[in-house]
């Protein structure tokens, strides 16, 4: 088993353990994290929703991500990522939610924001963590990075400890 297939495992034996469940909201990963949880058989039993808001229209209009942070802030940014998370969690009644948006390349970044810029953000019923990363490499590798990232944070909230850790 790969280890995006052996993380998505041990995360469904981790919410199984502890009757709760999970939801995505993806922006540069395009729906990889979902696709690395559904494809662990049974995964119906603990993944409620996946998002895929690539548009900034579809983030407010999905998530409820206020409009004006766009312009504030920008979509690759802490406050857009918490906002996205927050509201998949709520839309889908889940427990547990993660978030990402970022600039995987080739084009797309600035000085501010370099291609391999990658924000993340886990929301849970007591709040909401996030966590800037720079991955290196072409966009497979920078979108496979983000899975990654994503699911090992997940485990780390599901078990108490601190997603952004790591």
């Amino acid at each position: 088993m790969d280890v995006v297939s052996t993380l998505s495992a041990r995360l469904g034996e981790q919410l199984l353990a502890c009757q709760a469940s999970v939801t995505t909201a993806e922006s540069c990963t395009g729906g990889g994290i979902a696709e690395a949880i559904t494809r662990i058989a049974g995964s119906s039993a603990w993944f409620e929703a996946g998002y895929v808001t690539y548009s900034n229209r579809q983030k407010t209009a999905q998530l409820g991500v206020p409009e004006p942070l766009f312009s504030a802030v920008g979509a690759v940014s802490q406050e857009v990522v918490q906002a996205m998370a927050l509201g998949a969690r709520d839309r889908a009644q889940a427990q547990f939610a993660v978030a990402v948006s970022g600039v995987a390349g080739p084009a797309g970044g600035s000085d501010a924001k370099p291609v391999g810029t990658v924000w993340l953000a886990w929301a849970w019923d007591k709040g909401c963590v996030a966590q800037r990363c720079y991955f290196e490499g072409d966009r497979e590798a920078v979108r496979r990075q983000t899975v990654i990232h994503a699911l090992e944070g997940l485990s780390r909230l599901v078990v108490g400890e601190n997603p952004a850790q790591g």
